[in-house]
């Protein structure tokens, strides 16, 4: 496959992984393009025993444990929540608030840790079962039964956002 074909293809996947697991345009923008430097530059590493997307998708999720543990997001998160809990909601905000509870990304998050990598893998990054399956070490039935589950919660999330 030529590298350009599989960039334009795999991107958009690994963008909307970040995005999905972030909440922030800048950051998947930025996390994406190392995963995709790093790949270039380790390419002599690809062994072939999985597909390029699925070692791509271990680039990325690599890159996002750093992410989350580099000072960077912490500090990011810690000035989030304190202007939160500054700020007195009104009742518009409020809504506004509720309202953006009922989208999917929210009601993912809401997930414990291995349903919502495999959520976010299946529904953003576009992979297959198996290629989760090796991506998360459990067996390929075990993955589609964990997505399952995961998405009957979702589902059930955003039913119960819509009645409250």
């Amino acid at each position: 496959m030529k590298l350009e074909k599989l960039y334009k293809e795999v991107h958009p996947k690994i963008f909307a992984f970040f995005y999905a697991r972030t909440q922030n345009r800048q950051h998947a923008e930025d996390l994406t393009q190392e995963v995709f430097y790093c790949a270039i530059k380790n390419f002599h590493t690809f062994s072939g025993k999985s597909t390029i997307e699925t070692w791509l998708f271990s680039i990325a999720k690599n890159r996002l444990s750093n992410f989350y543990r580099s000072k960077k997001y912490r500090d990011q998160l810690l000035e989030k929540i304190s202007k939160q809990q500054r700020h007195e909601t009104s009742p518009e905000q409020h809504f506004l608030n509720k309202e953006r509870t009922n989208t999917l990304v929210d009601a993912i998050q809401k997930l414990d840790d291995v349903q919502r990598e495999i959520a976010t893998l299946r529904i953003f990054g576009e992979l297959s079962f198996k290629e989760i399956a090796d991506l998360v070490n459990k067996s390929e039935n075990h993955t589609r039964i964990i997505f399952h589950r995961a998405k009957l919660k979702i589902l059930k999330e955003l039913d119960d956002d819509r009645y409250e």
